[in-house]
């Protein structure tokens, strides 16, 4: 049976490591958002029915 009190969760991580590499994916994903909207934005003003 799984021990409850382990450092590490079913990923294998532990928490604070858990808690870092969610929050490079968000900032990663945002950034990602931002680069894809800020591309869209500038074709939709070079060619409006691209």
């Amino acid at each position: 049976m799984a021990d409850h009190k382990s450092p590490l969760n079913s990923s294998g991580l532990s928490e604070a490591e858990a808690k870092e590499y969610h929050s490079m994916f968000m900032s990663s994903t945002i950034a990602y958002v931002v680069v894809a909207i800020i591309a869209h934005f500038l074709v939709w003003q070079w060619r409006p029915w691209f």
